[in-house]
């Protein structure tokens, strides 16, 4: 399956000590505005690393995205909030939830859009809108089920840890397209 990961006319965002965004987008500023966009650079692996997981499906890869328990200084440790559901708190409930997710669906790509990122010390912020193409099981055996589009704008929070950039939060939240405003009227 090729990857539905995509960056076009995404931006990148770095405020801060020793760097200021180009006309480009690129970072200016000598050492610390490299740095920084190294940061960057890292952290959007991270984010783009959780949605080629799920579109492989591959729940080992998705479990090691997010923030392990040793490095987690709170009780609950991660947080999750998929649309529609409740708010998952730990690292048990969270991987539930995408293993119920992966079980239930046949199919499913990210086509990433409104791609932002910020990094402020050990801590980055990615928001994004996913534009996710899904699909269940077909009638007929070896067959992919009818397909079914959706939008979801997401906050991504990560920490930095010595293994690198791991989820921390992540909050998606389903957008109304124009025909789902029609059948509130």
């Amino acid at each position: 399956m090729p990857s539905g990961w995509s960056r076009p006319g995404s931006t990148r965002r770095g405020w801060g000590e020793g760097g200021s965004v180009t006309g480009d987008g690129r970072l200016s500023g000598g050492t610390a505005g490299r740095a920084r966009e190294a940061d960057l650079e890292a952290v959007l692996a991270a984010n783009q690393g959780l949605y080629e997981a799920l579109e492989r499906g591959d729940l080992e890869a998705v479990e090691d995205a997010w923030l392990g328990a040793a490095d987690a200084d709170d009780k609950g440790g991660v947080v999750c909030v998929h649309p529609g559901w409740p708010v998952l708190r730990g690292r048990a409930q969270v991987t539930r939830s995408y293993m119920l997710i992966m079980m239930n669906t046949e199919y499913i790509q990210f086509f990433l859009t409104d791609v932002e990122a910020e990094v402020h010390g050990d801590v980055a912020l990615v928001t994004c809108t996913e534009n996710i193409l899904s699909g269940g099981e077909s009638e007929e055996e070896g067959e992919l089920g009818p397909l079914v589009g959706g939008k979801v704008v997401s906050t991504n929070l990560f920490r930095r840890t010595p293994a690198g950039w791991k989820l921390w939060s992540h909050h998606g939240s389903p957008v109304l397209t124009s025909g789902d405003d029609d059948e509130e009227s």
